[in-house]
């Protein structure tokens, strides 16, 4: 049986760019966007606005709007796990930096992640992005 998990994903953007990522330690993991588990009684919308936060250290965001819930099966990615993931539109309220690099801190593990930020064009310069984190990618640009 497979593990049941619930998460979120932040598209956020600023002057029609989206917000993308590189794991600085772990190239292979591909090109992402801010994403996250949502934790026990945390609704959705706190969810990605916490996750958001903790991974880029932007504290200018808000959510525009909710894009849709996909359903993942992580079994290509060698993970026993459904992923069922509710997507969000942020945006930036004020001017971000171009690029930049942030730790996400782990404090139930101790760990920590280095991320490279830096934004693409929508729509046609977004990078193919990892773990079907481009699922709702038309949904957005449908409504930019």
């Amino acid at each position: 049986m497979k593990i049941v998990t619930y998460k979120v994903v932040a598209y956020i953007t600023h002057n029609n760019q989206l917000l993308v990522f590189r794991h600085t330690a772990f190239p292979e993991a591909g090109i992402q966007v801010p994403a996250g588990t949502i934790k026990t009684n945390e609704t959705a919308e706190t969810a990605v606005l916490r996750e958001a936060y903790e991974e880029t250290g932007l504290t200018n965001l808000k959510i525009k709007r909710k894009l849709g819930v996909g359903k993942h099966d992580m079994h290509e990615y060698g993970r026993n796990e459904i992923q069922h993931r509710t997507y969000f539109h942020l945006v930036c309220t004020s001017p971000p930096p171009q690029a930049w690099h942030h730790w996400e801190e782990h404090t139930e593990s101790g760990e920590s992640y280095e991320f490279a930020f830096f934004w693409a064009d929508l729509p046609a310069g977004i990078p193919p992005l990892a773990g079907f984190q481009d699922a709702f990618l038309p949904q957005l640009a449908m409504r930019e």
